[in-house]
């Protein structure tokens, strides 16, 4: 399945890395930082075009939601986008993924800060260790592998 994510490049790039290494979907290709910044250097209309093109043909909008991604205009952005195009809509937190050897604290749910987005399934795979009660970032990491695809089939598309 061919999908697009969404997602804050700063702060969770290299946890969306450890989703798109899992091959288990098709997504679109994660820019390195120096294209990245390319890409913002044409500007807002840049941007713009950069996501509408890579969202064209996919059948799936996955928001992977960190920490701080429900504060960030090019998500919602994306959000609204996907909503309007009629793009199956889910998202997938992933705070409990390790990135640089660290966790995250759980994020706000996106969806609730785009008006007339309602429905959308969000799924948690973040496991807590028994022993610590920390979170275990390799258990979440082989939950949300074991659980990806069949989470990217139950998104929510636009009924009207």
């Amino acid at each position: 399945m061919a999908v697009f994510y969404s997602f804050h490049y700063d702060r969770d790039v290299n946890r969306v890395q450890l989703v798109e290494n899992m091959g288990v979907l098709d997504g679109q290709k994660i820019l390195n930082h120096q294209d990245w910044e390319s890409v913002k250097r044409g500007g807002t209309s840049a941007i713009t075009r950069w996501i509408d093109e890579q969202m064209k043909y996919k059948s799936a909008v996955i928001v992977l939601i960190g920490k701080e991604t429900s504060t960030r205009p090019w998500v919602l952005y994306e959000i609204e986008k996907a909503w309007n195009d009629k793009h199956r809509l889910l998202g997938i937190y992933i705070h409990g993924l390790s990135s640089m050897g660290e966790v995250d604290s759980k994020g706000a749910n996106p969806f609730e800060r785009v008006d007339g987005v309602y429905g959308i399934p969000v799924f948690d795979p973040t496991q807590i260790s028994w022993s610590t009660g920390r979170i275990d970032s390799k258990a979440t990491y082989n939950t949300l592998a074991m659980n990806l695809k069949s989470w990217s089939e139950q998104g929510t598309v636009r009924p009207w």
